[in-house]
């Protein structure tokens, strides 16, 4: 039987469905369209297009990768977040929707035509720190990540994108080394409790960097460091905004709140759920 581009998409879509992935509609689509070489016009106007061994071949290599749940960016090598398209691989957290949040405070603190000063603990990929840069042209930005590997794909990110002129990278532990002050501190930091990261699902437990998910016993580690160093970071009209896990966000406010910092009402994610803290210098 000869395969066509509909009959590879709804295969791969029945196997996804099968191993438990979320969006199995989705991911199909992209994998055929890596696997095959093809555009998603291509498998819309001409769904019964014949496919070579070949293109067979290459997509059922990806929809094994993704059957065994390793994460979609992981195997495509890229991940759309905010407006932009960020190299990803296994060394860095795959970006996510709920912290575009952290970007929109970002914006709303900001002014356009500021140079403002832009501070990224835990970069990763840069997606955060590079999606802020590229709204606000006239800031500048340094991200800080203690892995090696994440930087460079950080870097990387950065050069691609026309940023590296107005973004800097250093390998450190938080804030260590790090000279204030700075008009916007951001980071989404590690945030799960050391004990419940192996119950997550496959695609973060199994394939995503600990280092980036590892929260301590109650994971608030992170954060305890991060707002300590705070007060000595911000520009007297500073603000600093974090990412937080479920059931995070009371006791981020307090221990910010107890270095003297005012914190506003949390920013909820579509699903409701508290996900940015974000705050100032008291007044």
């Amino acid at each position: 039987m000869t395969e066509t581009l509909v009959s590879l998409w709804t295969d791969a879509r029945r196997r996804l469905e099968a191993a438990g992935v979320d969006s199995p509609v989705i991911d199909a689509r992209l994998l055929l369209e890596a696997g095959a070489g093809v555009g998603r016009v291509d498998i819309v106007t001409d769904p019964r297009r014949s496919v070579s061994a070949e293109q067979v071949a290459a997509v059922e290599a990806l929809v094994r990768r993704r059957e065994a749940r390793e994460p979609i960016g992981h195997i495509l090598g890229h991940k759309g977040f905010w407006t932009l398209d960020f190299t990803v691989s296994a060394d860095v957290l795959t970006p996510r929707p709920e912290t575009e949040h952290l970007v929109e405070v970002a914006m709303e603190t900001l002014p356009k035509g500021w140079p403002a000063r832009v501070l990224d603990l835990g970069v990763g990929s840069g997606a955060i720190l590079l999606s802020v840069l590229s709204e606000r042209p006239e800031s500048t930005g340094i991200g800080i990540d203690t892995s090696g590997a994440a930087l460079a794909i950080a870097r990387a990110n950065a050069e691609r994108l026309g940023l590296s002129n107005r973004a800097s990278f250093r390998q450190g532990d938080w804030t260590d080394g790090i000279e204030g002050p700075f008009d916007l501190v951001l980071s989404n930091p590690p945030y799960i409790p050391s004990a419940d990261i192996d119950g997550l699902d496959p695609e973060v437990a199994k394939w995503e960097p600990r280092l980036a998910l590892d929260g301590g016993p109650d994971g608030l580690d992170a954060y305890r460091a991060i707002i300590a160093a705070l007060p000595g970071l911000l520009a007297p009209t500073g603000v600093f905004a974090l990412e937080v896990g479920r059931g995070q966000a009371d006791a981020v406010r307090a221990l910010a709140e107890a270095q003297g910092l005012q914190t506003t009402t949390p920013r909820m994610d579509l699903a409701g759920i508290p996900r940015v803290v974000a705050g100032k210098r008291a007044t």
